[in-house]
């Protein structure tokens, strides 16, 4: 995760495949942040 002022950026990366996705929220919620990053994640993954 990386804060930038007020928002937090968590970035989720598939290694087998290379595939990152990012979600982007308030630096309060660091944990739903991590949930919707690995959530976006598998819904990429499950496009493809």
């Amino acid at each position: 995760m990386t804060r930038t002022g007020t928002y937090l950026k968590c970035s989720a990366i598939h290694v087998a495949t290379g595939l990152e996705v990012s979600a982007i929220g308030p630096v309060t919620e660091p944990r739903a942040l991590e949930r919707v990053a690995v959530a976006k994640l598998k819904r990429a993954l499950s496009a493809r």
